[in-house]
């Protein structure tokens, strides 16, 4: 049986405006410069005030009519009326967003960029040690095919067998697996030590078998990663003791000798170029206890639109009045000036909101700022700061989440001020930052012998007036890092 019925639904869709204004939001500082050239790239009608000689002349068409000099948009208007001329006007001189954010007058020195050492990589150091040797050509390619298999790292996660494979299809060398077997022999001969390896059992054995052979710690050192490397991880010392019958002087010398080797040989001569550099969004200086709050000046690029896209419109307007054809040119240039305009527009949305929101955090956390104590942090969540400025949490997500702020304390991520609201004792709500700093004061000036269990810590956090379950105590460590009391301890 069918049934009819009515049901009315609300949805609320995003404008492209709105996604831009979003996507824009949570792009990092050092990333924002790259997503405005790529916007520079894509739409002709958006320039960079920055890259733009503000007194060049205006070029003047060729085929311009004299009288259309004085030519203004309201004066005539035909079937294209629906396009509004000074919407797409703006003086050249006037730069309504891009310098007023500038208030701390950041020198030039900070608006260079860092220069990136010049060294040979990683990869180019192997080759070159591969290119020193006298090997026949089969060899040769069979080398540099390891090479080029090897992680970022130093290892090498790839069979040996693909190896073999990748050889006669890539470069149709027909090679058996002990030929490669024994070139990988010969490339973990190379430095940085333990280069080539398989495994991390493989990669500290190569490194402790380049040592003195006759050395009686770096003998037991083998042993203990060959048999006992799950033990050594654990730091089941009283077991390794045991087992190889040593005191404990002498296995502290071979966990020493151990701990002194490589675990990730590639990343000895390499730029870590994965690691993002950290240009805070925000500075905060202290002026005789009063705050102030600047944006960086980087966040506030002087865009604006292309006065000869402004000055094509015109042209094309008054003409596609006259010939339809012209029509679809002129439908293309108010595009782009649409395109470049709602982008201006977003870059300004982005700084009112991120300036918004840190001023909302900054006079939450005024004592903190002022002092830089973290007992100084109060219990703060997303929603305390969204109600403040009347915006959604979504968004102080998005700006907390990406963005960092230079106090003279150090460089934060918004992040970091966030925390829930423990009660003490006596009633007081202070933040979990708080309990934390206290874990992390007590496990940095423990007896690394006898390391604090979390029980042991938890006992201590109620003496302290902080009446904190096991679990939480547990959990807290967790987040910072900090392993359990076990894989603290040392010999």
């Amino acid at each position: 049986m069918l049934k009819q019925n009515l049901q009315q639904k609300l949805l609320q869709k995003l404008s492209p405006q709105q996604i831009q204004f979003i996507k824009l939001l949570q792009v990092p500082t050092v990333s924002l410069d790259t997503r405005i050239k790529e916007e520079l790239e894509e739409n002709p009608a958006l320039e960079d005030l920055s890259l733009t000689n503000l007194n060049e002349p205006v070029e003047e068409y060729p085929d311009r009519d004299p009288d259309e000099d004085t030519y203004n948009g309201d004066e005539e208007k035909g079937e294209m009326d629906e396009f509004n001329i000074d919407d797409y006007l703006q003086d050249d001189s006037v730069n309504d967003y891009g310098s007023r954010y500038d208030q701390n007058g950041d020198d030039e020195d900070e608006r260079k960029e860092i220069p990136i050492a010049v060294q040979s990589s990683f990869f180019e150091s192997l080759q070159l040690q591969l290119d020193l040797l006298p090997l026949s050509d089969k060899d040769f390619r069979i080398g540099k095919q390891i090479i080029g298999s090897l992680d970022d790292d130093g290892y090498l996660r790839r069979p040996i067998m693909s190896l073999t494979d990748d050889l006669a299809f890539s470069q149709n060398v027909m090679a058996e697996d002990e030929e490669v077997e024994d070139m990988l022999k010969v490339i973990q001969s190379f430095d940085p030590a333990g280069v080539g390896a398989r495994s991390l059992q493989e990669c500290l054995l190569i490194q402790l078998r380049k040592k003195d052979p006759n050395d009686p710690i770096i003998k037991k050192a083998i042993v203990v990663v060959e048999q006992y490397l799950d033990e050594f991880t654990r730091k089941h010392y009283d077991k390794l003791e045991k087992q190889l019958n040593m005191d404990s002087n002498e296995l502290r010398g071979v966990v020493n000798e151990i701990l002194k080797l490589n675990p990730k040989p590639g990343d000895s001569n390499e730029i870590n170029t994965k690691q993002m550099q950290v240009i805070p969004d925000f500075h905060i200086s202290n002026n005789d206890g009063a705050l102030i709050l600047t944006l960086n000046s980087k966040n506030a690029p002087e865009l604006k639109v292309s006065r000869s896209y402004q000055e094509m419109f015109q042209h094309y307007d008054k003409a596609a009045q006259k010939d339809k054809k012209l029509k679809e040119a002129v439908q293309f240039v108010k595009q782009k000036l649409d395109s470049a305009k709602w982008f201006i527009d977003a870059i300004k949305q982005r700084q009112q909101t991120l300036l918004k929101t840190m001023n909302a955090i900054m006079q939450y956390q005024y004592e903190f700022f002022l002092t830089g104590d973290d007992k100084n942090l109060k219990p703060m969540i997303l929603k305390d700061i969204a109600d403040r400025i009347g915006m959604d949490i979504s968004t102080v997500s998005r700006v907390a989440n990406s963005k960092y702020v230079q106090t003279e304390f150090g460089t934060f991520l918004l992040k970091s001020f966030f925390s829930e609201a423990i009660q003490t004792e006596s009633g007081e709500e202070v933040s979990n930052k708080e309990v934390k700093k206290i874990l992390e004061e007590h496990i940095g000036k423990e007896d690394k012998h006898h390391p604090l269990a979390d029980e042991k810590l938890t006992d201590i956090l109620k003496d302290a007036g902080y009446n904190i379950a096991r679990r939480t105590v547990a959990k807290y460590r967790e987040q910072m890092n900090i392993p359990v009391a076990r894989l603290r301890r040392e010999l």
